[in-house]
């Protein structure tokens, strides 16, 4: 069933409720589920008030339950490829306030809930490790190539990704050095001052994820 009108409370009971499949497939990829199919403008209005005030959420759901109604709604493998975000019809503003109100959600989420494991090199963190360095890796296009728009969002997604980068968290740190390294190629030398400013502010940075910084500035990141 298509869901178009939820009230914001209830749709965080749609996308974060569910049980936890150990065994199988999360309950998104059931081919008889319902989905959540609103207005550009509502989506990224209910995704910008869950990322800016995540305080319900943390206290309603397990970590397991956060992780997988995350990727449901931001990955690209799941809902997250519907266009919300980069929709035209949203006004620029509130694009960019969702853009970021990331920022203290990683705050908030996950700095204090990940555990200080490094995700790129495959060590066991807590349940909430793998949506957090995976997060820029599989959000939603920002902005249509023809869209008059493309530059300032792409602009408000690296100063986001610099503000994570700073704050005292490994997994924050990892996922933005995750993120800044997929969008080298394109933005290098706005990348290589974000990645170079943070390393001066730490020079006692565990050396595996000063490795991982160096390979983000050149754009080698998986």
């Amino acid at each position: 069933m298509r869901l178009k009108d939820l009230t914001y409370h209830d749709w965080l009971e749609h996308a974060f409720g569910h049980e936890v499949r150990l065994q199988q497939a999360a309950w998104f990829f059931d081919h008889d589920r319902d989905w959540w199919d609103p207005e550009p403008t509502v989506a990224v209005e209910h995704l910008t008030r869950l990322f800016e005030h995540p305080e319900p959420l943390i206290l309603a759901y397990s970590d397991g339950q956060i992780a997988q109604g995350l990727t449901y709604l931001v990955s690209t493998s799941a809902s997250g490829d519907n266009g919300w975000l980069c929709s035209t019809d949203v006004p620029i503003e509130d694009r960019i306030r969702c853009v970021e109100a990331i920022a203290p959600l990683f705050a908030q989420l996950f700095a204090p809930r990940c555990t200080p494991h490094l995700s790129h090199l495959s060590e066991a963190g807590g349940p909430l490790n793998g949506v957090c360095y995976m997060w820029w890796d599989e959000f939603p296009c920002l902005a249509l190539a023809d869209d008059p728009n493309l530059p300032i969002m792409h602009e408000t997604a690296l100063a986001t990704m610099a503000r994570i980068l700073g704050f005292d968290s490994v997994a924050c740190q990892e996922s933005a050095l995750h993120g800044l390294g997929h969008w080298q190629l394109a933005y290098d030398r706005q990348i290589s001052g974000i990645i170079d400013g943070f390393l001066s502010k730490i020079p006692d940075i565990d050396p595996r994820l000063l490795t991982y910084a160096k390979s983000a500035r050149c754009g080698c990141v998986l």
